[in-house]
Formats: C-alpha cells, structure tokens, sequence
C-alpha cells in the first residue's frame, strides 16, 4: 500500500536521473564476463515467470518445452535435483537455457521453503570456473524472504571471508574488526547461511581441508581444483550471492561474486570492504537495488508531502495516512530500543516501554489513531480539562477528575474529527501537532541520518550502473517498438553506492529490473566497444 501511495509523486515530479558526465566507464574485462556469467542467473528462474516474460502469449508452450514435457525419453540423462519435479523439469530448463549437457550439472535444490534459496552449480571444463547460480524472487516464499527486510547484526562466520582471508589489504580487515557491530538484511543473511552450510558445511576439525560439496569439487587434487569460483544471481539471488561470497573468500581465492540487480543488504562498511570480489550491476531505475526499509520510509514520507500540497487530494485521507503512519514509526523505534538493550546490555527493558509496545499489538489500527487524538488533546487542553492538577488526574485519584477530564476530552475529540473533514489540519490552530510534519521528523534521513535511524543497508561491493544514453535516434511514427529498443544505446559507469539510497519512481522501474533487459543491454555495450575498436585499429596493407 505504501508504495502504491507513494506512485502519486509521478504526478508532480520528473524522473531523477543521475549524471554521468565526469564519471569513469565500467573495465572492460568486467562487463565481458558479467555478460558471459549473466544467462545462468537468468537459466535459475526455471519456473513460468522467465517464459511469461519473455513469451506473454504462448509462455504455456515456451514453459512446457523449456521444462522437457515433449522429450520425455531423456528424463534418466537429466540429473536430480533436490525439490524437482517426477520428470526433472526444473533441471531440463536449467540445461536448455544455458545450452549444457546434463553432465555439466552438478548439484543444485528447487526450493518452496522461505529463506531457503533455489542454486545449481555447473562445472564449465572449457573455462575451468565453476559456477553457483541462485535464483531470484519467484515463489511466495521467496517474497517472505524479500519482506525480512529488518536488520540484523552479522555474525563473525557470516564475514570470514573478510576478516580470516590473506589476500585482502590489512587496512580493510581493521576497518571490519574494529567497527563491530555490523548488519545486514535478516532475510538474505540467513538464507546465505543456510545456503552456505548447504553447499559447504561445517569442517571435520580444525585442519580438515574437506568441507563440503564445494571442497570435493575444488580441494587439493580435486577435479576442478585451482578453477575459478564465480557465483551469480539476479535480485534476491544476487543479494545472497554476494552475502554467500562473504563466507567463502578466504577459502577460494579465485571466487568474483556477480550480483545483478541485487536489494540493498550490507551496512557501508562491509559493502565497501568486499569491493574486491563482488561486482554489482545495476540497469536502469530498477527498484530493487534501491528497496530498503529507509528508502521505503522516505518514499513514504515523500509521498505524503506531495499529496498533502496537492489541493485535488482528499484531505482526510492524508490526515489519517499520518497519523497511521506515525504511531507505526513510533512503535517500530520503540520495538527496535528494546531489542538493542536485550542484546547489548542484557538488561531488564522498561516497563513503560514494554507497555507502550504491548499496546501497539493489541490495538487496532483505528484504536491507536484514537489513542494518538486523545493524547495531543490532552497535551494541548491538560490544564483547562484538569482544574484538580495533572499528576492527580493521570493517576485518577479523583473520581470527579476523570469525569471532569473525560467529557471535556470527549468534547474536543468530537470537535476536532468534525473539524477534520473540512480542514483536516484544524488542530494547527491550537497547537503546533501537524501529524504530516510529526511524521516527517520520523523518518530517517539519507544525508544526516541520527543515532535513533535504523541502520542504512546498500549495495554489495564494486558498483556498475548500466544507463541509456541521453542520444537517442531519429524515428517516426512508422518506427516499431522493436526498432526503438533495438536503436537504443547503453553505457557502463562506475556508481557510488550512496546514490542508490533512495528510490527513484519512474514508468521504468519494475521494467528495468526484468533479467533479460540487462543482460540485453550488456551485450550492446559490448557489440558498440567492439565496433569502436574495430574502427581506431590502424589497418595493415
């Protein structure tokens, strides 16, 4: 609801776009093999949702034939998966997407669980590199894990790569261990672990180098051994992948994590220090590299305000957005105060605390807005409703004190909500309790956030924003929509994760975080850097 309130910005504001123009363009050798790496982030999406979007006519035939249903005579070649259906349809698709054979695929779980992600790995001899791919958000499960979206603190297994890893500069390990706690996205980090013990587990001892699947494949004197470790994924896929890098590091130095499109899920220390081997690729305005509980909050508060300046909108309907609004940050902070003082101090939480929390969950919606009218009418009209003193009317000592308080409360309670469909900010005139502005000094801000905010989340590692090119080409009315995607001209810049804090609502930002349209714009970059170079190479006669 909150998102779909905040579309109403469309109405009033043009589409914020970053600029470039001084910005260095992505390396080469990184675009290639993020190109290269990209279709099996796309082959993980082995359910309808690749074909619907691809094929939204006949997506039922693209998907029946993609899953193997007309060959059912090489179901024994396909290899099982955990989770897959009776005719291995999930490993077919996987297969035939990235055009391997079954014997290239390895492992891999079609999972239904929430925190528990999709993966495959396949071996690829030709480019000695193994490759992890996990699927993004597909099933309603997957949706639940997208939804953890509160922080939690991470753990020292959950950076191992980081801090127990030889091959990173000494200077970026003491910035991680000496700036604990950190934090990340509750649900991504636990399904990395789970995923993590799924693929590499526990060791046997402390100097066994056999771990788990992986080490089989890649330990000493191992088939892959000494090949490369690439992990992919695409969205929620890509968020684990990178969270999935930062436990296996320090084990594989050859390991590169490629994230595309990946939600905001490391705080900014952590997402900086893992800049070396985690490269996120940003297309477009993409919602979900800049979806975070912050950016949710602004986009929220800033929808308010532009519907609260706009003098077609219904008045009353903004009011009661406000003070909802209101009483839910008041009890999430609370929420989060007490949690911080039971991990870190160990202590007993206070009662007045715990009492406002407990009326929170136990009261409706419109009961705590009530509750919020009644006590700025009390704060405002405390003295002229209590002629027998505050202190004894709170603690209702005095019978005729809360009779006296109680109809008057109820008198100005009547008068403000007849007041509020007429001029829903009436109560301005007696005091100074705006709900809209309440509301807006709740929210965390991006450019001076305080120490009552949330913890900011961001993207993992080393940033890549893909962005059309402001030229476009000549067309006319005869021109195809084919031909205008097709003309269109992409270029790759090096981003700062900080400008990816806010959500940025445009027509394009479901669209643009459709795989396919990424990895389509990879490839033009690619086929433009080609032809560029094949034009300044000197020719030879």
């Amino acid at each position: 609801m909150e998102l779909l309130a905040a579309l109403a910005l469309l109405q009033s504001h043009g589409n914020s776009t970053e600029s470039y123009e001084e910005s260095m363009e992505a390396p080469e050798m990184k675009i290639r093999e993020a190109e290269a790496l990209h279709k099996f982030a796309e082959a993980a999406y082995t359910g309808p949702l690749l074909d619907v979007g691809r094929n939204p006519f006949v997506f039922p035939c693209a998907w029946l034939y993609r899953q193997g249903i007309l060959s059912p005579w090489t179901r024994n070649r396909r290899p099982v998966l955990d989770g897959d259906n009776w005719w291995r349809g999930h490993a077919a698709a996987f297969l035939k997407y990235v055009n391997l054979p079954p014997e290239a695929l390895r492992h891999g779980r079609v999972s239904q669980v929430k925190c528990e992600a999709a993966y495959f790995i396949v071996v690829l001899h030709q480019l000695q590199s193994v490759v992890i791919a996990i699927r993004g958000t597909e099933t309603p499960e997957d949706l639940i894990t997208d939804g953890l979206c509160k922080e939690c603190t991470l753990s020292v297994d959950d950076l191992a790569g980081l801090i127990n890893c030889n091959y990173i500069h000494s200077n970026i390990k003491k910035n991680v261990t000496s700036s604990f706690p950190h934090y990340g996205h509750s649900g991504i980090v636990e399904a990395a672990r789970e995923l993590f013990m799924q693929i590499e587990g526990n060791p046997e001892g402390p100097d066994s180098e056999s771990y788990g699947l992986l080490s089989k494949l890649l330990g000493f004197g191992c088939e892959c051994f000494g090949y490369n470790v690439r992990i992919v994924g695409h969205s929620l896929g890509g968020a684990i992948a990178a969270l999935l890098g930062l436990q296996l590091y320090n084990r594989y130095p050859n390991l590169h994590v490629y994230s595309y499109g990946p939600l905001p899920c490391l705080d900014l220390v952590v997402a900086n220090a893992c800049s070396e081997f985690v490269t996120s690729i940003i297309f477009g305005n993409e919602f979900s590299s800049r979806l975070s509980i912050g950016s949710i909050m602004r986009l929220r508060a800033a929808a308010i305000t532009s519907l609260s300046q706009d003098p077609k909108a219904d008045s009353a309907m903004i009011f009661k957005l406000a003070h909802r609004f209101l009483d839910v940050s008041k009890y999430q902070r609370n929420k989060s105060k007490a949690e911080d003082e039971s991990e870190y101090h160990s202590g007993a939480i206070q009662e007045d605390l715990n009492h406002q929390i407990r009326r929170s969950q136990s009261g409706s919606i419109e009961q705590e807005v009530q509750a919020i009218r009644k006590d700025l009418v009390t704060a405002d009209y405390g003295e002229y409703m209590n002629p027998f003193g505050s202190e004894d009317c709170l603690n209702n000592e005095h019978e005729q004190c809360s009779l006296w308080s109680d109809t008057r409360a109820r008198d100005h309670i009547i008068e403000i909500d007849n007041a509020e469909f007429t001029n829903p900010f009436a109560i301005d005139a007696h005091s100074n309790h705006d709900p809209v502005s309440q509301f807006i000094d709740t929210v965390p801000n991006s450019e001076n956030p305080s120490a009552d905010d949330p913890p900011e989340l961001y993207l993992p590692g080393f940033v890549i924003h893909v962005v059309l090119e402001k030229k476009r080409p000549q067309t006319d009315l005869k021109t195809s929509w084919r031909m205008l995607e097709r003309g269109k001209c992409y270029r790759a810049y090096i981003a700062n994760r900080e400008s990816f804090k806010d959500i940025i609502v445009s027509p394009s930002m479901f669209l643009d975080h459709l795989p396919w349209r990424c990895h389509d714009a990879l490839q033009k970059i690619l086929k433009a850097q080609t032809a560029k170079d094949q034009v300044t190479e000197p020719h030879i006669i």
